[in-house]
């Protein structure tokens, strides 16, 4: 799978390790930084990966920061990306399979490199349900959003 991944400051710690874990696991993975423990702005690297994804350069995309927190608002604020914090597998699978969701948020300051191992597995591995109820659902999103964007240019 073709991956886009980035985190900030408090997320490069993690970041490292996840992309070596996706390389060894036969993914393409771009990253789009930080490389650094030195401060960022974690919207700023957001909008690298989230761009990859809404452009179809990246089937998916991972942000790390220090809870994943900061990544997910982030994540959310561009039309086409239903990003979800996961700590855990279940969420990690069960965001994909009902609310197709294409960039995982993850907290390096909250989970170790094992877990993180798990949640990535669950999470690539997962695929959106072809169940009615979620599609419709997910399209509702969709539509949130274009009424949103509407609502914006109107002003």
């Amino acid at each position: 799978m073709k991956l886009a991944i980035g985190g900030d400051h408090a997320g490069f710690p993690l970041k490292s390790p996840v992309i070596d874990l996706l390389k060894s696991r036969g993914h393409d993975v771009t990253d789009f930084g930080t490389h650094s423990t030195e401060p960022v702005d974690f919207p700023d690297i957001a909008k690298l990966v989230c761009d990859e994804v809404r452009f179809n350069r990246a089937e998916r995309g991972i942000l790390v920061c220090g809870t994943g927190v900061g990544a997910c608002i982030a994540g959310n604020k561009f039309p086409g990306i239903r990003a979800a914090l996961c700590h855990d597998t279940y969420c990690a699978h069960q965001c994909v399979e009902h609310d197709n969701v294409n960039l995982l948020c993850l907290g390096a300051q909250i989970v170790g490199i094992k877990l993180v191992e798990e949640i990535l597995d669950a999470f690539l591995n997962a695929q959106f349900s072809t169940e009615e109820h979620f599609r419709r659902r997910v399209a509702k999103l969709a539509d949130l959003e274009h009424a949103a964007a509407k609502e914006i240019m109107s002003r």
